[in-house]
């Protein structure tokens, strides 16, 4: 059941959103190249996928209509709103940047830190 939050996309209009979930889509890209990590990635149209060398792959995308930015991992599909200036998911409580670290990791086996 997804936790009740109040969430500041709520009151956030569109151009804010969009600009709120491109520079958490640019600094994932952005943390990812400085780690040095063997991770391909390509960003297109608020849509970001993440590699892995064991062909597995991690799709994270802005999802306009409901303010959210969504993470699709092998673990599962995750919905993450903006809360007191962070992504949180709605199903857990997690922060985006700390549960993505740790889907790369389960993932490739590889260690970048997002925060």
């Amino acid at each position: 059941m997804p936790i009740e939050l109040h969430a500041d996309t709520d009151t956030m209009n569109e151009s804010e959103f969009d600009k709120k979930a491109t520079d958490a889509l640019l600094y994932i890209e952005q943390a990812i190249e400085e780690s040095g990590a063997d991770i391909d990635f390509e960003g297109t149209g608020g849509i970001l996928t993440l590699e892995f060398e064991n062909g597995s792959k991690i799709v994270i995308n802005k999802q306009g209509a409901a303010k959210q930015i969504w993470v699709a991992a092998k673990s599962g599909g995750f919905h993450y709103g903006f809360v007191n200036g962070q992504w949180i998911n709605d199903q857990g409580g997690g922060e985006l940047m700390s549960e993505l670290s740790r889907f790369i990791r389960e993932q490739s086996g590889q260690n970048v830190t997002l925060s």
